[in-house]
């Protein structure tokens, strides 16, 4: 039986955590997978956290480092009992751990991530490889995004092609048989839809896009959006809930005289647009864009990017095999598969970094 891995990850939505168990032959095949959700209380402090102008104390990040450890140990272990899968059956675990801070410019740049690996190796009993981003922003890259190289193993058979993460925050991977697979962070995909909701109405997120349906796009407040400097910025490019936050949209809006409802429907509008322009500037060959994450539940959302794209074909990564929910998860039990025979797991292409570099650090299972 061929090795298994684990990959465990909580993107920038910071809505639970995603666990899945893979076997990779010819191709990447997700055995069994599982979303455990934060407690409220734990998801409303990593939300807080992630705030542009957020701060913790030393004790207080430190002691989160560990709660959100165990509960990314508690993630694997439960899916692992759910399978009757031993723990010395899974050759590791990669663990993305969860985004607290991404900023790849600048002097001295850095991408932060806690939930203590060394915790979740104690407490599963299996090896575990995290902190992927390090060796490539040391090497002079972004750090991010890192699927484009998962999804150039897992999607090859379909380029050319074009694979749309959306989390929080949009990312494209660019994918062709003739060079090398490209991609970045094109914007915000839920991350400022979701904020806005929760400011005005106390929910979690725009359920199938239905508040932004109720509204009208305010082309004036789109344009002035669009004009942020990230959109128009050259690839390598990366993002996060750090920049793409309310303050950020309270800036933009001003005194405008907005409804609430136009507001969600723009910045519908403004995921659609910044993806759209973002595919048809770089890759106009691609022959199908291929999408996953949380978004592509919103109705409203894949609705509208289908018909901005027509006839490019839109759909969900199932058709190519791979849940949508956990194509992120399958990318770090990737990763932990390419540390251990020692491949590089970066794309220099996608991240800007010198040149191909083995990323994650191990921290062995308990003897």
């Amino acid at each position: 039986m061929s090795a298994l891995y684990l990959g465990l990850i909580s993107g920038t939505s910071a809505d639970g955590i995603d666990a899945a168990l893979l076997r990779f032959d010819s191709e990447p095949a997700i055995l069994a997978a599982a979303t455990r959700k934060y407690p409220p209380h734990l998801r409303e402090r990593l939300l807080a956290l992630t705030a542009a102008q957020a701060a913790i104390s030393l004790d207080d990040l430190g002691a989160l480092d560990v709660e959100v450890g165990e509960c990314f140990a508690d993630a694997a272990n439960i899916l692992l009992a759910g399978q009757n899968v031993p723990a010395e059956a899974v050759a590791a675990i990669g663990s993305h751990g969860q985004t607290v801070r991404h900023r790849a410019a600048g002097r001295f740049p850095f991408s932060m991530q806690i939930g203590d690996p060394a915790v979740i190796a104690e407490k599963t009993g299996i090896c575990t490889v995290a902190d992927f981003r390090r060796a490539d922003i040391a090497a002079g890259g972004q750090g991010a995004p890192l699927a484009p190289a998962f999804h150039a193993f897992a999607f090859a058979s379909r380029a050319p092609c074009a694979v749309l993460n959306l989390g929080g925050i949009a990312n494209l991977s660019l994918i062709s048989a003739e060079r090398p697979a490209l991609g970045f962070d094109t914007g915000p995909a839920s991350c400022l839809m979701d904020a806005w909701i929760g400011r005005h109405q106390g929910l979690a997120c725009d359920l199938d896009g239905a508040w932004a349906r109720s509204g009208t796009v305010n082309h004036e407040l789109l344009d002035t959006l669009l004009e942020d400097p990230y959109f128009s910025a050259p690839a390598p490019k990366s993002s996060g809930r750090e920049y793409f936050n309310l303050d950020w949209l309270d800036a933009r809006l001003g005194h405008c005289a907005i409804s609430t409802a136009d507001v969600q429907t723009t910045l519908l509008a403004l995921t659609v647009r910044s993806i759209v322009d973002a595919l048809r500037g770089c890759a106009p060959e691609v022959k199908e864009l291929l999408v996953c994450g949380g978004g592509v539940h919103n109705q409203a959302l894949m609705a509208d990017l289908s018909a901005a794209l027509s006839p490019l074909p839109v759909a969900s990564t199932s058709s190519a095999g791979i849940d949508p929910d956990f194509v992120e998860a399958a990318l770090f039990a990737w990763l932990a598969r390419e540390r251990l025979v020692g491949r590089p797991g970066n794309l220099p292409s996608v991240s800007g970094a010198r040149g191909p570099r083995v990323l994650g650090a191990i921290h062995p299972a308990p003897r």
